[in-house]
C-alpha cells in the first residue's frame, strides 16, 4: 500500500485546491493523492484486524497451509470472494479517479489493489488450524477484479454488477440453531459476513447502459439473476462433532443451491447533480434492491417471492 503515493504522484499535476470534497479532480491532487497514501494503510489495517477478530480470534494458529476448499459451502464462500474482489475493485479505481488519476492508470491499479486487498486474508487462512489458504479463493478473487476491470478498460463504467442481499434463515430446531451460531457466530455484523445460509450474490445488469437513446424514465431498471446456497451446517455435508467429540450426523437436512430471477435498480443511473449524492448511489451499488423474484432450486421447487429483501419476504411454493 505505500506504494500508492510513489503511483499517484507520478501521473499527473497537481489539480485546483478549490475542489467540492466529492468532485473528481481532473487533473492529479496532490493533497488527495497524500491522504490516500496514508489512509488506505490504515483503513486496511483496521479491517484487518476487525477481520481477524470477527473471524479468527477462536482458531488456533498453525504452519502456513494450503487447503483445497472448492467443494465446500455450495461454492457460496467463492461467490462471495468474487463479489468483494470485485466491489474493493470499483471502488479502489473511483478512489484514484477522485484524486486526479487517469481513467486507465486508475483502473488498472484500482484492479491490483482491489485484487491485493481481497486476496491477502489467504494469509489468515494460511495460518489458521480451522482453515488453509485456498487457490480457489484466489481465483474468485482474480474473477471479480477482472470483470470491474474489463468493463473500466472497455466500457469506461460498470454496466454488468455483482451485488449482495441478506435475508436471515430462521432454523427448524435448537440443535441446528446452535450449530448455525457455532459456525456464523450470533452478532448481527458476524452473520452479515459469515452466514452462507443467509446471503446471495447477484449480477445486476442493466439494459440502459447498451442502449444509445434510453427512456429517461427507465434507464435505472437492471435484470438481475442471483445465488444462493441453503440448509448447510457443514462444509461438505450436515455432520460435525460436538464439544464432546460425538458425531452429529444431520444429513436428513438436504443441502440445495437457489437460483434467483430479479429486477434490480441501478442507482447510478439515478439523477444527481451533486457530487456526495453520485458517490452515495455509488456504494450502494453493491446491495441489491428490494424486488420480487422467483426461485428455482435443486430440491424442484419452484418459488415466488413476492418482496425479497431481508426479513419482508413471504415466499410462494408454486412447485414442489
Amino acid at each position: 500500500m505505500l506504494c500508492c503515493s510513489t503511483l499517484l504522484w507520478s501521473f499527473g499535476q497537481e489539480d485546483s485546491l478549490k475542489l467540492k470534497f466529492f468532485q473528481p479532480a481532473s487533473s492529479l491532487n496532490k493533497p488527495r493523492a497524500i491522504s490516500l497514501a496514508v489512509g488506505l494503510p490504515l483503513a486496511y489495517a483496521g479491517t484487518m484486524t476487525g477481520l481477524n477478530f470477527i473471524w479468527y480470534s477462536n482458531s488456533t494458529r498453525a504452519k502456513f497451509h494450503f487447503f483445497n476448499d472448492a467443494r465446500e459451502w455450495q461454492q457460496v464462500d467463492k461467490l462471495g470472494h468474487f463479489h468483494t474482489s470485485y466491489f474493493e475493485t470499483v471502488l479502489s479505481t473511483q478512489m484514484l479517479r477522485w484524486a486526479g488519476v487517469k481513467n486507465k492508470k486508475a483502473s488498472i491499479y484500482g484492479a491490483l489493489m482491489g485484487f491485493t486487498f481481497q486476496s491477502s486474508i489467504e494469509i489468515f487462512d494460511g495460518f489458521s488450524d480451522k482453515w488453509g489458504a485456498s487457490l480457489s479463493d484466489i481465483a474468485f478473487n482474480a474473477l471479480g477484479t477482472g470483470l470491474a476491470l474489463s468493463q473500466n478498460l472497455v466500457w469506461g463504467e460498470q454496466r454488468i454488477r455483482s451485488k449482495y442481499s441478506f435475508h436471515q434463515v430462521k432454523h427448524s430446531d435448537a440443535q441446528l440453531e446452535e450449530r448455525a451460531t457455532d459456525l456464523y457466530g450470533n452478532g448481527k455484523v458476524e452473520r452479515l459476513i459469515k452466514d452462507y445460509n443467509s446471503l446471495a450474490i447477484w449480477l445486476s445488469i442493466t439494459p440502459s447502459r447498451f442502449m444509445k437513446n434510453p427512456r429517461p424514465s427507465t434507464s435505472w431498471l437492471a435484470l438481475s439473476v442471483g445465488y444462493a446456497g441453503a440448509n448447510m451446517y457443514g462444509g461438505f455435508d450436515n455432520s460435525w462433532e460436538d464439544d464432546n467429540g460425538n458425531l452429529i450426523d444431520r444429513n436428513d437436512i438436504e443441502q440445495y443451491r437457489r437460483f434467483f430471477f430479479s429486477l434490480d435498480v441501478d442507482f447510478e443511473q439515478i439523477p444527481a447533480k451533486k457530487h456526495g449524492w453520485k458517490t452515495l448511489l455509488m456504494v450502494m451499488n453493491i446491495v441489491k434492491a428490494p424486488f420480487p423474484a422467483m426461485e428455482f432450486n435443486t430440491k424442484g421447487e419452484v418459488i415466488f417471492h413476492p418482496m425479497f429483501y431481508l426479513n419482508w419476504n413471504k415466499p410462494i411454493v408454486l412447485k414442489k
